[in-house]
C-alpha cells in the first residue's frame, strides 16, 4: 500500500470516528445515560461505570509492537502531558451512543468545570459535516460531483493555470483532497483581531494570515490533505443555495442529526 493511500485511510477513519463521537453530543441530557450491555439489554450501572473505568485508566499509545506488553494509560495523566485543560468523550457500543463524560476545566487553572455540553472548537472535524451538506445538494441536483467547479462559483473563481489545462478542480476531488489545491490548515485569528472574508482567505490578501488557495498539481493525480479546498467549497456552497454558510450547515446537517448544542 502506498503512503498516499494509507495517510488517506488514517485521514478518513480519524475523521469519521470522531465524527461519530460528536453525532453523540445532541442532547443536553447526555451525562450518563446507559444504553446497551452487549448483549441487548441496557448495561448496569457498575457494569457502565466499569467500563469506563477501563477507559479512563487504559488509554493505549498510536502503535503497538508485536510481542512486547502494553501498559495502559491514565486519562489525567495525558492531560496533563498535553496541557490540556479539558477533554470531553463520548463512545457508542454497537451502533449506539451508551456514555459521555467530560473532564478537567474550561480553562487552564481555572475552577470552572468541563461538562458533556461544553462547546469545544471541532477544528477538521468540520470538513466531514461540510461534506455532507454538499453531498446533500448534489442529492438534490443543485451541485456534480465531477463538473469544473468553476461552472458554479460566483463570488470567486479558482485561478487557471498550467495544472488545469487537462484536469479541473472538482466537487469529489476537493472532498477527498485530490483537486491539487495548497494550504493544508489555517493558524486561526486573535479574539480581538480584525477577521479576513472568505475572500480574502482564498485570495491570501490581508488580513488573512495564510498564503492564497491555489493549484499546484494536477487534480485528480495525488492525494494532498488540503484545508484550503473546503475553503473553495465553503465559497461553493454559499453561492450555490445563497444561504450563509452557518445557516446552510444548521439546515442540511445539524437540526436533521439533531446536534442543537453544535454551530458552525
Amino acid at each position: 500500500m502506498k503512503s498516499s493511500e494509507l495517510q488517506r485511510i488514517q485521514v478518513c477513519a480519524f475523521a469519521l470516528a470522531v465524527f461519530a463521537c460528536v453525532l453523540a453530543l445532541t442532547d443536553a441530557s447526555l451525562a450518563s445515560r446507559p444504553r446497551r450491555d452487549g448483549q441487548g439489554g441496557p448495561a448496569t450501572p457498575s457494569a457502565l461505570e466499569a467500563r469506563i473505568e477501563r477507559v479512563e485508566n487504559g488509554l493505549l499509545p498510536p502503535a503497538k509492537i508485536k510481542g512486547e506488553a502494553t501498559k495502559g494509560m491514565k486519562l489525567p495523566d495525558r492531560m496533563q502531558f498535553y496541557k490540556a485543560p479539558a477533554v470531553s468523550i463520548a463512545v457508542i457500543n454497537d451502533g449506539r451512543f451508551e456514555w459521555a463524560r467530560a473532564y478537567g476545566t474550561l480553562e487552564a487553572g481555572g475552577k470552572v468545570p468541563a461538562r458533556v455540553t461544553t462547546i469545544f472548537q471541532a477544528a477538521s472535524l468540520s470538513k466531514p459535516v461540510t461534506a455532507m451538506a454538499a453531498l446533500s445538494l448534489v442529492q438534490q441536483g443543485k451541485l456534480d460531483l465531477d463538473t469544473d467547479v468553476n461552472g458554479r462559483l460566483k463570488s470567486w473563481q479558482v485561478p487557471e493555470s498550467e495544472f488545469t489545462k487537462t484536469q479541473k478542480v472538482t466537487l469529489r476531488r476537493i472532498l477527498s483532497h485530490s483537486a491539487g489545491l495548497t494550504v493544508p490548515g489555517f493558524l486561526g485569528y486573535a479574539s480581538d483581531a480584525q477577521l479576513p472574508t472568505l475572500i480574502q482567505i482564498l485570495n491570501g490578501t490581508p488580513p488573512a494570515n495564510s498564503q492564497p488557495v491555489r493549484v499546484e498539481m494536477i487534480p485528480g493525480t495525488k492525494f494532498r490533505y488540503a484545508g484550503g479546498g473546503y475553503v473553495v467549497l465553503q465559497q461553493l456552497l454559499t453561492d450555490v443555495s445563497g444561504k450563509s454558510f452557518p445557516d446552510l450547515l444548521d439546515q442540511f446537517v445539524l437540526k436533521k442529526l439533531g446536534m442543537d448544542q453544535a454551530v458552525f
